[in-house]
């Protein structure tokens, strides 16, 4: 990932209202660095998925991943977690109490192959699972349906060995869909409509995740 002049320039004046000026520019030095290995740790996970992408199209004639996308926190964003949390501003404060800076959403064709992505993940022993939250078994009460994993991963430098955490949401397109639409509208809710906006999003939510089984079950029996 390149860091422009003017990505570096507004981390600079973030990292200088939380830090102080006569601070910042070791800061700044720590920081892309950090941010840095947090996109290593990103290029780690994608590698390992499009692996096990590639195998089970020659050996099941199946894709279970339809895309990959990936971000990483802005600087702002960070600090401004650290800050809401009463966490320390600094690159030991982030690596130890942010588990989200580095974010991989994997977008697969069906609900069994969230399953079978989160094992393969699993089973790789140079990872190490943190936490797993699974909203598709438990849904949020708005009928948010995902799952959610932070794993910690090894990325290899001309120092060393680095470990950095790397959430990961996995989803069905059919999940990915509610969600953006739920994530433009909800912002859009007039406090009048805005129960009524819930409860519309919700219906949505069950109905879209409907679709999604029966959806499952003509694959399995057409294929299985």
């Amino acid at each position: 990932m390149q860091f422009n002049d003017d990505t570096k320039q507004n981390a600079l004046s973030e990292i200088a209202k939380a830090v102080g000026r006569e601070e910042v520019e070791g800061f700044m030095r720590e920081f892309m660095f950090l941010q840095q290995l947090y996109n290593s740790g990103i290029k780690e996970i994608k590698t390992k998925l499009e692996i096990l992408d590639d195998e089970f199209s020659v050996r099941y004639d199946h894709n279970p991943v339809h895309h990959i996308e990936y971000r990483l926190k802005s600087p702002k964003s960070i600090i401004e977690k650290l800050q809401r949390k009463n966490h320390p501003v600094s690159v030991a404060s982030v690596r130890e109490n942010l588990y989200d800076v580095a974010g991989v959403r994997v977008i697969c064709n069906y609900i069994d192959d969230i399953y079978k992505i989160v094992d393969f993940l699993t089973l790789q022993d140079d990872i190490e699972v943190v936490r797993i939250r699974d909203y598709i078994k438990n849904p949020k009460e708005n009928g948010y349906r995902s799952l959610h994993m932070v794993v910690k991963i090894p990325v290899f430098l001309s120092t060393g060995k680095e470990s950095v955490n790397v959430e990961i949401q996995i989803r069905t397109i059919a999940m990915d869909f509610w969600a953006s639409l739920e994530h433009q509208l909800k912002y859009k809710s007039t406090a009048k409509s805005s129960d009524r906006i819930k409860k519309l999003l919700t219906e949505c939510a069950d109905e879209i995740n409907e679709v999604d089984r029966k959806m499952q079950d003509i694959y399995k029996e057409l294929f299985d």
